[in-house]
Order: structure tokens, then C-alpha cells, then sequence
């Protein structure tokens, strides 16, 4: 069970000196730098950005495991954790330093392979809390007084997910100093792996097995390169090595050690020796470490030196993270630019598409064609049309009041043909904007297995609607236009269809695209609708009436569109609203801070 309060080993709460307003400072600048890690999401496919959400991720986890921590309490016993491969001895050598098998399975109540936390007595209130790794419950241990033999004591498995700590107090270990004993670093488990990884982060110092014929192994030299990086303090202990060969290895170690900048890395030998029944080294094997411990736990301005050397270096590994990861939301944020830009572009280029189909005289082809021949009539009108604009209006005021059937003809003609090329051209945009996000990582991971490549499910309802809310306006501002002007009140009483006919066709009427005989016909249909126009409501009006219903066609077919391609920028805003952090504000601060410590 977890302790709710640091306490000492009678139970009372430790007096712990107030923090120093440097260290109150630092915290207050980490803390900030945290709540802004932790609200970074990386969400899209991008390249790399597994990394990046694995440096998200190290770099929580360092804070509150260590970091903002050690700031807090600066005056804590150090943690120095012993880590290495498999077999490497670790536990044999805890037991070596305490002299006494309090690590091995049997020796600890319960027994499990859970990571064990040796410390002082008196140094309990440091370790019961939550003050670092806060993530791991506390289980309290007792050291047995009859220990199991290591070849007799069982163990669970390896695989076993690992979730608490183990804490051991015990006289012999010295006072300001606690030995963990963590997993293997190359376990078969993965969560004891990772295990082993965060409480390495979590050192002050690290003491590093490895073996006479293992020194050389990968899996070590990374995290021991990656300590070089961070700058720790390490100590290296080279077990099990025969004394024939000891010069020899020890002398290669230490050139490797040279050649990657841990030099200063103290290295023991432990010579290979037979363990005695209780699974102990002899006695004199682990004095070298034993000493170089106990005088830097007697040193308190040697453990102040370890503890900000460490502190130091693991601030600076964290903002180099920082960093990275500012670097990495701003290749979201372009990669959602992009993304966005692509659906964009392609709903604005068919929304070109129509409005210069509805403009080049390509819709007056065909049926619209066809209507509009019907309601205007023969050849008869055009010359009617040419002889007398008296007899013209005369001709089509009667029309009007005859058959205004013919009008609505032509209104639905242009319903359908405009219809047609608003679907087929939202279909392109459709299938374009699916086409370039797939060839995209990241558009690929939204889009998923949904085919977005034509138009929604009742998109050609929604177009027809919006084509007769189109025209409905149209006629409302014929009905406007006419209001006051008497001797056309007659006109607009039987003819606001015949007239919003006619002005959809001057709206059409631009006639590039049209060849041949078309070019006449459309040309001539159009000049018929400008002229009945013009009489009607002059000049100036028609071309303000044609503008404006273009202007309100350009609107309606702008609104459907963008509410098509919200189908696709749905989907990255719900994925990735922005990033909107100051990460390299916050690296920059650590990076301050870390010179400073």
C-alpha cells in the first residue's frame, strides 16, 4: 500500500527545510514547461512522429520521476540504482554491499521480482511518499531472519508487469545514499524493460553491472551512452572477471569507456568467486564500492556535487527533448496546413469550374436550349424583335398572359442542366481531395477505410434545393425592381417567370465555348432576354439585376461546396485542432535553467 505522507522510521513527519527561492523558482519554471508538455498531442502520421510522442513521454516521466522532484527536495539521499543485463549479477552485488542477501527472492516479504529500494532507517520519510517515482505504489519489506537460499527460492516470472517498489530498510546501507535495485535492462518483458529505463531516469547516480564477457554488449552501451549525454555520474562494475584476465579486460573497458566520454566513470573490479549457501560473495569482493559509497554519502558537499551534475544534465536532456518536439508540432501543424490547403484548393477550383460554366453559354445548350426557343418562339420573333420594340413588347406581353407554362419550362431546364454540373464537378473535387490526402501519411490515417472519393449521400437534393432557393431570389428581385414603375405593373403581374427566364439566360449569355450554329442561336436567344429586359426595367438595372444574381449563384454554389468539403476538414479538426504551444519558449527557459544549476 502506498504511504500518504513522507515519515520517518518511528512514523512522525520528517522536518525538511523550506525550499530555496532559486529551487522554488526552477520548479515554478519546470512545472510550466510540464503543463504544456503534457497538453501536447501529435495526433497526425507524420514522419517521425513516433519518436516524438516517445520523447513526450521520457520527458514526463523524468520530470516527475526526478527532476521536479530533486528541485524540491535538494537536500534528499541520493538514489543510485543498479542496473545491467541479465545475469549480470546485480542483486549478488546488493547483497555484497549490505552484506547481507536482502534482495533475493525469500529474503523480502512478499516475494516477487518487483524493484527493491534499499535504504538507511532514518532515511524512510525520503522513500514512503510519492516524492519520486510516483507512479509505482509503496510495499513495505522486512528482511527475513532465516533467508531462503538463492538456488532454493522461487521467483514469479520475468513477465510479470511490474507496478510497485518494494522498500527495504536496513542498517548496514549508508545513511544519504539508497541503492534500487532495478530490472534487466534487456528482459524479455517489455514493461520490465521500460521499468528499468525509468528508474535509470530517475538516478542521481547509476551503478552499472556488466560482465567479463558481456561488456561489450549493445543493449548497455546505449543507456551508458545515454548517461554520457545527461552527463551522470556513473560508476561501472565490471562482475565475475578471472583473474587471469582482469588487466586485459579491465584495460579494454576503460579504453571504451575513454573513447565515448566516460572517462570519469568510476570502474571496479569484482573478481569471479564462488557464492557461498546463502547466495553471497565473499565479503572483500564489493569493499572498493562499499568505501567509495560510504565516503560520498559522509561527503555532503560530494553528494550536493553528484546531485547537481545529474540534476543539470538530465534539465538540458529535457529541453534538447523540448526541442524536438516544438519541432515536431510544427511539422503538424504544416502537415495540417497541408492537408487542409489540398481540400481547400480543390472545392475552390469547382467552384470555378461552375461559375464559368454558368457564364460561357455552356448551359444554354441542349434542353435549356431547347425551352428557351419554345418560350421566345420562331424566327418570326427575332424579326419582330429587329422591326419594332413597340410590336416586341406588345408580342411577348401577350405570351405572358397567354402561356406562362413555357417560362417554367426554362426554369426547370436550367435547374437540371445547372444541377448536372454542380454534381460533377463536387464529385471531382471529391475525388481529387481523397486522391492527394491518400498519397499522404498523415490524410491516409484520417480518411481510414471510408471512401470519401464522390459526393455525400443526398448531395444532389441539396444542390437542386439551393438552384430553387437560386431562382426564388432571382424572382424576388424582379418583383422588387418592378415595385413603383406603373407602366410595368401589368408586365410583372403575368410575367415574373417569363422575365426571371429571361434574366437566368443573360446571366448564361457569355458565349465562349460555343461554336457553329450554337454561337447564333445562344447569341440571338440571349439578345432577345437583354432587350425584353431593357424594356422593362432600362439598362443600368439589367446589368445590376444580372450581377447580382450572379453574385447570389457565386454564394449558394460556394455554401454547398464548403459543406462538402467539411467532410474531409471535419475529420482533421476533430483529429488535430492546432498545436498552439510555446514549447520552444519553455526548452529555451530550461536550457536557462540548466546553465544555471
Amino acid at each position: 500500500m502506498t504511504a500518504n505522507n513522507d515519515r520517518t522510521a518511528d512514523g512522525s513527519n520528517p522536518v525538511k527545510p523550506p525550499v530555496p527561492p532559486a529551487a522554488a523558482a526552477a520548479v515554478e519554471t519546470l512545472e510550466a514547461a510540464r503543463l504544456e508538455l503534457a497538453a501536447t498531442t501529435l495526433p497526425l502520421a507524420v514522419p517521425d512522429v513516433q519518436e516524438a510522442r516517445q520523447w513526450i513521454r521520457e520527458s514526463l516521466a523524468q520530470l516527475d520521476d526526478y527532476v521536479i522532484p530533486r528541485y524540491r527536495s535538494l537536500d534528499a539521499p541520493l538514489l543510485a540504482v543498479v542496473g545491467g543485463s541479465t545475469g549480470a549479477g546485480k542483486s549478488t552485488l546488493v547483497n555484497a554491499l549490505v552484506g547481507y542477501p536482502v534482495t533475493r527472492a525469500g529474503a523480502i516479504r512478499p516475494t516477487t521480482r518487483q524493484p527493491i529500494l534499499l535504504h538507511h532507517p532514518q532515511d524512510a520519510g525520503w522513500f514512503a511518499g510519492n516524492r519520486i517515482l510516483p507512479s509505482l505504489e509503496r510495499i513495505r519489506g522486512t528482511v527475513s531472519a532465516t533467508p531462503v537460499p538463492a538456488n532454493q527460492a522461487g521467483a514469479a516470472p520475468d513477465a510479470q508487469a511490474i507496478t510497485s517498489l518494494v522498500l527495504v530498510g536496513h542498517e548496514r546501507v549508508p545513511q544519504g545514499i539508497a541503492l534500487l535495485d532495478a530490472p534487466d535492462v534487456d528482459s524479455i518483458s517489455d514493461d520490465n524493460r521500460r521499468l528499468a529505463g525509468q528508474l535509470l531516469a530517475a538516478a542521481d547516480l547509476w551503478i552499472f553491472v556488466t560482465t567479463a564477457n558481456r561488456y561489450a554488449d549493445a543493449v548497455p552501451w546505449r543507456l551508458l551512452l545515454d548517461a554520457a549525454s545527461r552527463d551522470i555520474t556513473v560508476a561501472v562494475v565490471l562482475d565475475r572477471v578471472p583473474p587471469a584476465a582482469e588487466d586485459e579486460v579491465r584495460t579494454d573497458l576503460q579504453a571504451m569507456l575513454d573513447r565515448q566520454g566516460l572517462g570519469e566513470a568510476k570502474l571496479f573490479v569484482v573478481p569471479e568467486s564462488a557464492l557461498d549457501g546463502l547466495g553471497m560473495l565473499p565479503a572483500e569482493s564489493a569493499d572498493p564500492l562499499r568505501q567509495w559509497l560510504a565516503a560520498l554519502a559522509e561527503n555532503a558537499a560530494g553528494r550536493a556535487e553528484v546531485a547537481r551534475r545529474t540534476l543539470n544534465g538530465a534539465v538540458n536532456a529535457v529541453s534538447v527533448r523540448l526541442e524536438g518536439i516544438a519541432a515536431a508540432a510544427e511539422a503538424q501543424d504544416a502537415a495540417a496546413l497541408d492537408l487542409q490547403s489540398v481540400c481547400v484548393a480543390e472545392y475552390e477550383h469547382a467552384l470555378s469550374r461552375i461559375l464559368e460554366a454558368t457564364k460561357d453559354g455552356a448551359l444554354l445548350r441542349g434542353e435549356v436550349l431547347a425551352r428557351w426557343q419554345d418560350f421566345v418562339g420562331t424566327g418570326e420573333f427575332f424579326r419582330a424583335v429587329e422591326q419594332n420594340i413597340g410590336r416586341m413588347r406588345d408580342r411577348v406581353g401577350a405570351f405572358f398572359r397567354g402561356e406562362p407554362a413555357p417560362a417554367v419550362k426554362v426554369e426547370t431546364a436550367i435547374e437540371t442542366g445547372l444541377q448536372a454540373v454542380i454534381l460533377d464537378e463536387a464529385a471531382n473535387a471529391a475525388e481529387n481531395v481523397d486522391r492527394r490526402w491518400r498519397s499522404d501519411t498523415a490524410g491516409r490515417h484520417l480518411l481510414g477505410p471510408d471512401d470519401l472519393s464522390g459526393t455525400s449521400e443526398g448531395f444532389d437534393a441539396k444542390a437542386a434545393s439551393a438552384i430553387r432557393s437560386w431562382q426564388e431570389g432571382l424572382m424576388e428581385m424582379i418583383r422588387t425592381q418592378g415595385q413603383g414603375k406603373r407602366t410595368q405593373a401589368r408586365w410583372l403581374s403575368f410575367g415574373v417567370n417569363g422575365l426571371g427566364a429571361a434574366l437566368m439566360v443573360v446571366v448564361f449569355s457569355m458565349t465562349a465555348g460555343l461554336s457553329g450554329l450554337e454561337i447564333g442561336i445562344a447569341g440571338g436567344t440571349a439578345v432577345v432576354g437583354q432587350k425584353l429586359l431593357e424594356t422593362v426595367f432600362g439598362e443600368d438595372a439589367v446589368r445590376r439585376l444580372a450581377q447580382q444574381a450572379r453574385d447570389d449563384l457565386h454564394t449558394q454554389c460556394q455554401r454547398l461546396l464548403d459543406d462538402e468539403g467539411q467532410r474531409f476538414l471535419s475529420r482533421l479538426e476533430a483529429a488535430y485542432p492546432g498545436s498552439g504551444n510555446d514549447l520552444s519558449r519553455h526548452a529555451k527557459a530550461l536550457r536557462r535553467l540548466a546553465g544555471a544549476a
